[in-house]
């Protein structure tokens, strides 16, 4: 039998080492949502471009003006200016909407209730020409459905420097019964979660960065009863309700005994052997207060925020980037300007392996619905889009105003106002792309640091450094590139369930936490966590007898 814990198999599989985000794949199982449940020159030198005002209508070419609507996430950034009125969206309407006789207009979602928004819109046939979503599963269930156009046609014609940019393997995640109902994007960087803790504490209590579970839980204790930031409230783990930024990193697969590559690939989290340990770990450390009290009611992680933010926890997880980006990184230097956050490898398993799941090649999805009366434009503005200098100028801006250049790779000057960019490298108005492009991942990376970092070179090293770690005995989920019925039927309710079951299991009585595992894993699996696992070992199947 080929076992999963020889950690080189072969095909699909593919064990990263070295340093090369995470996206529901448009074709992919969702049985791996309980493991953790966010080039070329400038083309922005000319100041009127990125700096005009004025109203986009008034300043198109002459002849019908045509409108194209386009989903823009709002994160909620203080001091954002208007997602719909600043630097970037003024220069695309400039550099795209004068040349097409067009006016670009974006609409705004909340990115927490992303999906939620996307069916409200869909359902009264009211959204953007250009819709996104993270949620592969939402996409295949739109285009089940007859909802979204066919864009093979649309890329031949007018889509070719698209086409090329993405490349293949980029667009089959994109497809559904082979034809292309989405564009994918680009992700240059593929690190998903990480975890952080606080080295400064270690220092006071003389204790080495902990490289084990057990060396972690010795941390944990010392942090809760000795208190080494003289802390009122100390959390020794900080984390929000599951699916809300916050993850346990990748504790669970550590947990993991040996599966064959079938079994890996098929198994729900659930039931593969040792995941019922993992969350039994964490249920005793819920109960000896080593984990945030209330976590399982933040449902907007605000509360954990604010506690590292205040210089509250000693140890979390989260996205890879999460302690480099604004909304962290700026308040902790004010509050707990003392706070030394490094990201650390813990949870190895029983091979010595740190195994963590990273992403795929592909980002989030942008889609055109059916109800939209401008699929050539939205195609045209994706085209444009993947232009190297379209894309450095909308990632970076103008140099001396918004960067500057420091051994060939940009470097963000800090920003507000219109100038200010709403999420790290203007990741909602790029989106053929999700990560730093300049066509070479060392670049990448250092470029996307820089970026984060905004100057401080303490942060650009955290940012290198955690993308290394998170890179290193990595894994990517299986592409089967067909679609789980099962899953677009039953995917909703069973994310759903994923994250209610991770809440209730660890906040448990330990007493009770045999017999409320077994309870929910029957219900999860009944409420069609079997469906998608039968479908999934059938095309698995499929899959291995046709490459014979």
């Amino acid at each position: 039998m080929n076992h999963f814990n020889s950690y080189h198999l072969k095909g699909w599989f593919q064990v990263r080492t070295g340093t090369k985000k995470k996206a529901g794949l448009l074709f992919s199982t969702a049985l791996l949502v309980g493991v953790m449940a966010g080039c070329g020159g400038n083309n922005g030198n000319d100041e009127s471009a990125a700096s005009s005002g004025g109203s986009p209508a008034a300043e198109a070419a002459s002849g019908p003006v045509e409108t194209l609507t386009v989903e823009v996430f709002d994160r909620g950034i203080q001091g954002q200016p208007d997602l719909n009125n600043n630097t970037w969206t003024k220069y695309v309407n400039e550099k795209f909407g004068k040349p097409n006789h067009a006016i670009v207009k974006y609409v705004t979602v909340p990115r927490s209730q992303e999906v939620d928004k996307l069916n409200v819109l869909m359902a009264a046939n009211e959204a953007p020409d250009i819709s996104i979503t993270y949620d592969g599963t939402t996409v295949t269930r739109f285009a089940k459905n007859n909802g979204l156009y066919t864009l093979d046609e649309l890329i031949e014609k007018h889509g070719q420097q698209l086409k090329s940019y993405l490349g293949d393997t980029v667009l089959d995640y994109g497809k559904y019964e082979g034809k292309q109902v989405s564009i994918p994007a680009k992700r240059t960087l593929l690190a998903w979660n990480g975890l952080f803790i606080r080295k400064d504490w270690l220092d006071k209590l003389g204790l080495p960065v902990p490289t084990n579970k057990d060396e972690l839980y010795d941390t944990l204790v010392a942090f809760r009863d000795k208190n080494p930031g003289n802390i009122n409230g100390v959390i020794p783990w900080a984390t929000a309700a599951a699916g809300m930024n916050y993850t346990f990193g990748n504790l669970v697969p550590s947990f993991w005994g040996p599966m064959s590559e079938e079994e890996f690939v098929t198994t729900p989290n659930w039931l593969k052997p040792g995941n019922k340990d993992a969350y039994k770990w964490l249920n005793k450390l819920y109960s000896e207060k080593l984990i945030s009290p209330d976590f399982a009611l933040d449902k907007t992680a605000k509360q954990a925020d604010a506690d590292v933010t205040n210089g509250k926890v000693g140890f979390y997880g989260a996205n890879w980037d999460y302690p480099m980006v604004q909304k962290i990184r700026e308040p902790l230097k004010q509050n707990a300007p003392d706070a030394n956050y490094v990201p650390i490898d813990v949870f190895k398993n029983a091979d010595g392996k740190y195994l963590k799941e990273t992403y795929n090649e592909n980002g989030i999805f942008s889609f055109i619905p059916k109800s939209s009366k401008h699929a050539e434009l939205a195609i045209k503005y994706l085209n444009w889009m993947a232009d190297p200098e379209v894309l450095f100028f909308l990632q970076f801006g103008e140099e001396g105003v918004n960067h500057t250049t420091v051994d060939g790779i940009p470097q963000g000057i800090a920003q507000t106002g219109e100038n200010m960019q709403m999420s790290n490298l203007n990741l909602d108005y790029t989106l053929v792309v999700n990560g730093a492009e300049l066509g070479d991942i060392e670049k990448n990376v250092k470029t996307y640091a820089a970026a984060l970092a905004a100057g401080d070179k303490t942060y650009e090293k955290l940012a290198v450094d955690s993308y290394k770690i998170n890179t290193t005995d990595g894994f990517t989920s299986f592409y089967y590139g067909v679609p789980n019925e099962a899953n677009i039927k039953y995917g909703k309710t069973l994310d759903d369930m994923n994250k209610q079951m991770m809440d209730r299991l660890i906040v448990a009585k330990p007493a009770e936490f045999d017999t409320l595992y077994d309870k929910l894993v029957k219900e999860y699996m009944d409420a069609g966590g079997k469906a998608v696992q039968d479908e999934n070992i059938k095309h698995y199947k499929e899959i291995k007898e046709s490459s014979k």
